[in-house]
């Protein structure tokens, strides 16, 4: 995992979550259930950003390959999947989400 070396926050490691769409036209075209969904997924990490969880998240417009983006800071690993299962657009089935260990380097 991190080895927090880059890190002005000690005792924390960071991950950086990856979550995918249902379709590549998913931001253009969603329903009106999957946008309700996506609001409780964006109130559900503005919460996590509050707590000092999510230290920046949102959509990448990458084309032929939207996706979401976050960079976590969290006291142990066993956190993260947790914190990914409890994200209503992947309990909905509305995004998967992969997670990749990162070293940070934040402002001081």
């Amino acid at each position: 995992m991190s080895d927090n070396t880059a890190s002005n926050n000690p005792g924390k490691m960071h991950f950086m979550l990856w979550s995918t769409p249902p379709r590549t036209t998913f931001h253009q075209d969603m329903t009106v259930e999957e946008r309700n969904i996506m609001h409780q997924h964006i109130a559900y990490w503005t919460d996590k950003q509050n707590q000092g969880i999510a230290l920046v998240f949102g959509p990448v417009r990458k084309p032929n390959d939207p996706h979401g983006l976050a960079i976590i800071e969290v006291e142990n690993a066993d956190q993260v999947p947790k914190l990914i299962a409890e994200d209503p657009a992947v309990i909905a089935g509305v995004m998967s989400t992969d997670f990749y260990p990162m070293m940070a380097v934040l402002p001081k």
